[in-house]
């Protein structure tokens, strides 16, 4: 097939190619012919020759790639860090790209963020200093000075391999107490027009030679995309997708993109709860879901980095079915149900059903996740989420315990326990929860638990964990949940850990 046939089969379902059209360095830049997964990084070094952001991981995992997007959100301007060794070219369309060549003001000085790096000899070997400046900047832009455990969840997601944290947690601060003339803030304007003039509800078609990347910006029209692609890559944040590309090298056609659809970047509060659309990120999430579950708003603290958590969606998380990701078990724990939607039909089920079986869950061809309805706690109810990992931040669970119960007058009325990286995806401990239900809130009604779940779970051996050690603290995590609930002195939780484990 030549080109020319390839470009004809590529825009004949709907309609012309789409020119990918963000903001760079001031001016309204246009890309044709974008390959659907190639990253902002590879386009940056490679095309721009704009060395200064590195690649160390590209996983998301260092931050040495950071950059910022720019976005219109109700009228004003949104600046987020991310990672774009796994950022795929085409989501800019319609946002600004900031990077740290941006940064210094047109005379040459410094930005804030940057001096303050130098005031306190933040940089040593430098090569991951260009992700540093990038996350600073980004607080710097829309948060005022931080405390040291806000600087610090900031920061976790960018490494030093010359382990020189401390100058950089200073110039955390210290950027604050410089003078604030950032020049972005001056231009915000200009860019702001620029940005509104690239809003529009077409769908963006791009691609090049056989590969074909679709971004709706209407679920109908993304319900008609999948529907004629039913064996389309379906992105959200790209937090795993990107892995699938850059560490598993798999080609991936044609890619559907979702962070256009405005009805899926909502968070709606009802009288039950709430409504999550499928391509909210965690950080959009992130406060909501804290108001309902403060517990479930600390274990998505602990969920990546501040980069991943700005790309990555729950729906997202809920959709790859994976055994270890961190917000199935909180979900299922709460009684979240899942909506699908495959053209013009939806069907809602509660999300445990969703999970089959490793590698496989309850979604047809063309069909899609919507949204996931969230609702709220029974009142009196105990909730607690418990992430065990090698590092408190920035890891991949080993096991996750989450637990809701309502407890009155000393006896447990109801109770669902939910654990991820158990079996082969995220699964209610039903022996457990049978052997508390109805039962009097007791050590010797828990240890019955305990000793319950060895018929719950079978674990598997990795290099995470032992399936030994994952069923003993599978069960030493329901005992820590009886202490939390019955022992207010007790101190069970981390230095840094926020969450209300007494409420």
């Amino acid at each position: 097939m030549t080109k020319a046939e390839t470009h004809k089969v590529r825009t004949s379902a709907l309609g012309d190619e789409t020119p990918i059209r963000f903001v760079f360095r001031g001016q309204i830049r246009e890309l044709t012919s974008v390959d659907p997964t190639q990253t902002v990084l590879r386009w940056l070094r490679e095309d721009e020759l704009a060395m200064g952001t590195k690649e160390g991981c590209a996983e998301g995992d260092c931050g040495a790639c950071t950059v910022v997007l720019g976005e219109l959100v109700d009228g004003g301007m949104r600046y987020r860090a991310v990672n774009a060794c796994i950022q795929f070219l085409p989501t800019l369309h319609g946002k600004q790209l900031i990077t740290v060549e941006d940064l210094k003001a047109h005379d040459g000085r410094l930005h804030p963020a940057q001096q303050a790096l130098v005031d306190t000899s933040g940089s040593q070997c430098g090569f991951c200093t260009p992700g540093f400046v990038m996350s600073l900047y980004a607080m710097y832009r829309t948060e005022g000075k931080p405390d040291l455990q806000r600087t610090n969840d900031v920061l976790a997601g960018n490494l030093c391999r010359c382990t020189g944290y401390g100058p950089i947690i200073d110039a955390a601060s210290k950027m604050y107490d410089l003078p604030r003339d950032d020049h972005f803030a001056a231009e915000e304007a200009k860019v702001k027009a620029l940005l509104e003039s690239l809003q529009d509800d077409a769908t963006v078609v791009t691609g090049l030679g056989d590969k074909t990347y679709y971004a709706p910006a209407t679920v109908e029209a993304l319900a008609e995309i999948l529907e004629a692609n039913p064996d389309a890559t379906i992105v959200a944040g790209a937090t795993d997708v990107g892995l699938w590309v850059t560490k598993m090298h798999k080609e991936l056609k044609p890619v559907v993109y979702l962070g256009r659809v405005r009805d899926l970047q909502q968070v709606r509060e009802t009288d039950a709860g709430l409504e999550i659309g499928a391509g909210v990120s965690y950080t959009d999430a992130w406060k909501e879901i804290a108001k309902l579950y403060p517990d479930f708003g600390e274990l998505i603290r602990r969920i990546g980095s501040t980069q991943v958590r700005n790309a990555g969606t729950i729906g997202g998380n809920v959709a790859n079915g994976s055994p270890i990701g961190d917000s199935p078990p909180a979900l299922i724990a709460a009684g979240a149900t899942l909506v699908l939607r495959k053209g013009m039909t939806q069907r809602e089920m509660p999300l445990e059903d969703f999970f089959i079986e490793y590698g496989k869950q309850d979604r047809e061809p063309g069909e899609f996740v919507e949204m996931i309805r969230l609702p709220k706690p029974q009142a009196g109810a105990k909730f607690r989420s418990y992430k065990i990992s090698k590092r408190f931040d920035q890891d991949i669970t080993a096991s996750l315990g989450v637990f809701n119960a309502l407890i009155t007058d000393g006896k447990v009325e109801d109770i669902r326990i939910c654990y991820g990286g158990m079996a082969g995806t995220p699964a209610r401990a039903k022996n457990a929860e049978a052997a508390l239900l109805g039962k009097a809130w007791t050590e010797e009604s828990v240890r019955t638990a305990m000793a319950a779940m060895d018929r719950d779970y079978s674990p598997m051996t990795d290099m995470r964990a032992s399936a030994s050690y994952r069923q003993t603290v599978a069960k030493n995590l329901l005992y820590k949940f009886f202490v939390e609930t019955t022992d207010t002195q007790a101190e069970t939780r981390l230095v840094g850990d926020r969450s209300l484990a007494h409420v």
